[in-house]
């Protein structure tokens, strides 16, 4: 089984920035693609941004893109999630997510969709205050 800790979540003013991680154990973190993924209040979760599992690729959702920083260690079986000029509204819990059937051919599409995902984290939460 696959167990994902996130971690980093907090309250910040708007326009500060944050970093996430999330801590996987369980398997070869390696040879697995990785996503972030946020849900707020009423609201569906929605994708955030993913990354392969060599790192060479990454996808944001249009909302973040220039803000956030999806990276991994693989040393370290860690992913983060680095967010700066925060908005009120980036305010969600922000789940980390595994998938373990992305190929050199997944697309977008394919890594934006918590369809393709397998194991989640148990969330952190980010308020931001304006």
């Amino acid at each position: 089984q696959v167990q994902l800790v996130e971690s980093g979540g907090g309250l910040v003013q708007a326009g500060g920035s944050l970093r996430l991680s999330c801590a996987a154990s369980g398997r070869t973190f390696s040879i697995y693609s990785m996503g972030w993924f946020r849900q707020a209040p009423g609201k569906e979760r929605e994708f955030v941004a993913a990354i392969s599992r060599s790192g060479s690729s990454t996808y944001y959702a249009d909302s973040v893109k220039g803000r956030f920083t999806i990276s991994r260690d693989n040393a370290k079986n860690t992913v983060y999630l680095q967010m700066n000029s925060l908005k009120d509204e980036d305010t969600a819990v922000y789940y980390c997510a595994l998938t373990s059937t992305a190929s050199l051919y997944s697309g977008p599409a394919y890594y934006s969709s918590g369809r393709s995902y397998d194991y989640w984290g148990q969330g952190t939460q980010v308020t931001v205050s304006s």
